[in-house]
Formats: structure tokens, sequence, C-alpha cells
């Protein structure tokens, strides 16, 4: 018995290690559940050749598994109702709750797979609609900044994402990816947020926003990827100068990982 609770205890501390080790969360990757207001039933997020065939084909099979076995049981359902067995109906129609309630992810991360080629350059009226209607369920999600509900943020990040495949030319993607990356820096989807917050100044070098200056303090705080860190906080106070706070938080940083290795700072 001692020995099978120590046994329990070493494996929960070595997941807990292992899990420490990973700076995304994968919560920002979670398909929001149906039941949440305007969530749809997303297709997997991914363009021809963006990476690699076999991946692409199974994250597709395994989303048109998901849809066929949610259709099934709604059948199952129909049928259970039509005979008027209603123990079969509640059974059928506890699975699909059920159904609902699993973690289902997004396992095609659009930064990762649609490159920093891309240029925020045309006005395209449809994504100028599909940007405002993102931000509005983004506003309903965020009433208050330390309350979010999470599941309207994925249903946002859901529209912002499918505006950048859709409309990979619209002057709104860099929008879209900048706030793509603030939302998945609240889930801690570190890395993701990382490569967003790129995306946003690579798709628009003029971009609006201070993403230099927020994809260095992820390298810098979050990924410990002091070296890269450094070099973006000096790129930010040039291109990102108007923003006073941020470029005096950048100043103290280079001062700081400059005389050092950058070791514990």
């Amino acid at each position: 018995m001692t020995r099978t609770v120590v046994t329990g205890a070493f494996i929960l501390l070595l997941t807990v290690s292992v899990g420490c080790q990973n700076p995304d969360r994968g919560l920002g990757q979670r398909l929001p559940r149906r039941s949440t207001p305007y969530a749809t039933s997303p297709e997997p997020a991914a363009t021809e050749g963006a990476v690699p065939g076999d991946e692409l084909d199974l994250v597709e099979q395994m989303a048109s598994h998901r849809q066929a076995y949610r259709r099934s049981l709604e059948s199952l359902i129909g049928h259970y109702a039509g005979v008027g067995n209603n123990q079969k109906l509640n059974w059928a129609r506890e699975e699909l709750w059920a159904l609902d309630r699993i973690p289902q992810y997004r396992y095609i991360v659009d930064a990762q797979v649609l490159g920093p080629e891309l240029k925020a350059t045309t006005r395209i009226p449809a994504a100028d609609e599909l940007y405002e209607e993102a931000k509005n369920i983004q506003r309903q999600a965020e009433p208050l900044p330390v309350l979010k509900d999470e599941e309207l943020l994925r249903v946002a990040l859901d529209k912002y994402s499918q505006l950048i495949r859709q409309y990979p030319t619209s002057d709104k993607i860099d929008d879209a990816a900048y706030r793509m990356a603030s939302m998945h820096e609240y889930f801690k989807d570190y890395t993701i947020a990382l490569k967003y917050y790129q995306r946003a100044y690579q798709w628009d070098a003029e971009t609006p926003y201070p993403a230099r200056f927020k994809a260095a303090s992820i390298l810098d705080k979050k990924l410990r990827r002091r070296a890269e860190a450094l070099e973006l906080y000096q790129e930010a106070v040039i291109r990102e100068a108007q923003y006073d706070e941020w470029k005096m938080f950048a100043e103290d940083r280079i001062e700081k990982l400059s005389r050092s290795d950058g070791g514990g700072m």
C-alpha cells in the first residue's frame, strides 16, 4: 500500500514537472461549445501545403468523424423520440450532452502555417464586417478587465481566424492577429501568442499596435529566450517609440540584458 502511494505521488510530481515545461496550455485552441452564443463548427484551419500532408489528412479525418458522431447521435435521438422509447432517448441525449462537454481542439494553428509573407494591404468590406463581428463578440466576452467569458473568447478567436484564412490580403489581418495574440496570452498559450504578435508586425510593418514590445516581453519573461528578446526590444524602441510606457520598460530591459548573459534577469 505504501509503495503504491509513493509511486502514485512520484508519477503525479513527474507529470506536473513535465507539464510545467510546456509554455502552452492549449486553452485558446479549444473549440467553443456548441451551446455558446455565436458558436459554429469550424473546419480545420489550414491551406494546401501549409502543414505536412499526413497531419492535415489526420486532422480533417478527425473533424469528419466528430461531425459524423454527432449526426449519428442526433439521428438516434430523433428515432427514439419518434417511436416513444423514452429510456433510450434519455441515453442518447445524455451522450450528446457529454459530447458537448469534452474538450475538442483546433490542431492547426493559423499563425504557424500562414507565414510572414502575407501583407495587410487591401480594404475588403466583407473582411471588415467579419472583423467588427469578432470585435463585438470579444467586447461581450470582456465586460471588465478581470471578468472574461472564456467560451465567448474562443468564439471571437474563431471569427478572427476565419477572417485571416478567408481574406489573407485584407488590411485587417494584422489587427486580427494582434487581438488573437492577446487572447492566447490570456489563455497562457505563450508560444502561440508570440507567433501571432510576430505575424501582426510581419503582415503590416506599420501596424498600429505595440506588437514588437509584446512579442519581446513574451520571449523575455515567459519563454526565457533572452537573446531574441534583446534584439526585438531594440527594434521595438525604434519602430514603436510612440508607446512611451512600453518604451521605458524596453529600455530598462535592454540595459539589464545587455550587461548580463540574461540568466535570471
